[in-house]
């Protein structure tokens, strides 16, 4: 039903922009004299389309958001009060029966008779509620479309009403992502201020043992975790540093040949091929490191007669980086592509050899969008979850060796919160402050390479 709803109020938008075309081009006598227009024909058809939909698609995201809170209360009115003073979760319970049993998921002669009136209530109320939404929606479109179609006049523009709007919407778009990315700070934060509330901010920031099991009774082992960030952050750049070690020559190395060496027709099967890499679901690395290269590693440090754990910073870190080499070697391919020829000829006529060139002039003028890549990279590297816990392990251990079993930043906060758990205690709360230590130290790596990019951009600019 919303569906179809949504594709007329497109349907209408597309007629309204045909009219509001004619329309123009019928007041100035046809296509000929469309130079006496105060816009181009197209932006009357779009300030009329617009009309046409603004409207309608407002009221449609409002029904669609409203709807069900609404429905949902008249139907509890409807039910007996002894449903009604149930709390919330059975009186939740309860309203899902009536859903189901109205969408006729549940036989009706197994339900209550007061669930059975109430389901039967809410296909009443869905069905007049759905006619009232055609009978808005199209109404406000019908009326949009006739206010767009009479303030068409030769001496209107249209382009500028056009664009005030489209400019309003940047507005809003750009608006809406900082209150988001606000809003994710100060969530985080908040919960991050309980967690401090209960555990001292120097056992987190200096602590080096990271245990988080609570124990449910006061009088059991463990009952007081043990919340030292220092392992966890450990093992985090332990592998971020193996995988870019991996992806940074690997990716910079083909991005430079595949740019500046290959033919042609290499590059434009090579790259294409290198770039699927990047398709590939991390889950699949994760089987690929525990399967393969974690095995393998363990019997070749055995031979050699090292102590090799049977997950290891250093398979996880090798995957990872090979999981890393697309997103660097492509975008610094297209960076040292996009570097003017006039640069390379300059430094070539001047004796310059093809690997002076590169070194010299091509890499520093395509350095901004080169440590994009690389950063890109590490915030892959610190951010994957997968392949650490199929390949690395859970362990937090305070160790830089990377044939030892570590753990990361992100592989902790899944594990504390997974399962139900309840914000009021330390073992939940702790994911929070590690999410909050982890954004700070991805903006200063942001704030870094930001200074890169000015430095460099400037001198090649």
């Amino acid at each position: 039903m919303n569906g179809l709803v949504f594709c007329t109020v497109l349907v209408l938008s597309a007629s309204a922009y045909v009219l509001g075309q004619r329309r123009a081009l019928c007041l100035i006598g046809g296509k000929a004299h469309a130079r006496h227009l105060a816009s181009r024909p197209r932006y009357y058809g779009a300030y009329v389309a617009l009309w046409c939909a603004l409207p309608a698609l407002l009221v449609f995201l409002l029904w669609f958001f409203l709807q069900p809170v609404v429905l949902e209360r008249w139907v509890i009115r409807y039910l007996p009060e002894s449903l009604q003073n149930l709390p919330s979760d059975r009186l939740g319970l309860v309203l899902n029966d009536v859903k189901n049993l109205a969408k006729g998921a549940i036989v009706s002669d197994q339900a209550d008779p007061a669930i059975q009136a109430a389901a039967e209530h809410y296909r009443r109320l869905h069905a007049m509620t759905g006619k009232a939404l055609w009978v808005a929606v199209l109404g406000l479109a019908a009326l949009g479309m006739q206010i767009g179609y009479w303030k068409i006049r030769v001496s209107f523009r249209a382009r500028t009403q056009v664009e005030k709007l489209f400019r309003f919407f940047l507005l809003m778009a750009s608006t809406l992502a900082v209150f988001t990315t606000v809003g994710i700070v100060f969530s985080v934060l908040f919960e991050a201020l309980r967690f401090f509330q209960l555990v001292p901010w120097w056992e987190f920031f200096l602590g080096l043992k990271w245990s988080p099991q609570m124990a449910i009774r006061a009088d059991q082992v463990g009952a007081s975790g043990a919340f030292g960030m220092i392992p966890v952050f450990t093992g985090t750049l332990l592998i971020a540093a193996i995988a870019m070690s991996v992806a940074l020559p690997l990716g910079l190395f083909s991005a430079i040949y595949l740019s500046e060496y290959a033919p042609r027709k290499m590059r434009a099967m090579v790259k294409p091929i290198l770039e699927i890499l990047a398709g590939i679901p991390t889950v699949v690395y994760g089987f690929f490191a525990a399967l393969t290269v974690g095995p393998l590693i363990r019997r070749l440090g055995e031979s050699l007669g090292f102590s090799v754990a049977s997950e290891s910073a250093l398979a996880a870190g090798l995957v990872m980086g090979l999981m890393i080499v697309p997103f660097v070697s492509s975008l610094s391919d297209d960076v040292i592509h996009a570097v003017p020829n006039d640069l390379r000829d300059g430094s070539l006529a001047l004796g310059a050899t093809r690997s002076e060139t590169i070194k010299k002039v091509v890499l520093p003028a395509a350095l901004p969008g080169i440590v994009g890549g690389v950063l890109l990279g590490v915030s892959r590297a610190i951010g994957e979850t997968m392949i650490v816990v199929m390949a690395a392990g859970l362990a937090a251990n305070l160790t830089v060796n990377p044939l030892s079993a570590v753990t990361t930043v992100t592989v902790q906060i899944v594990t504390l919160l997974v399962g139900d758990q309840e914000f009021d205690s330390p073992k939940t709360l702790a994911a929070f402050a590690l999410g909050l230590v982890l954004f700070v130290a991805t903006l200063i790596l942001n704030i870094i390479a930001l200074y890169v990019v000015r430095k460099y951009r400037e001198q090649y600019e």
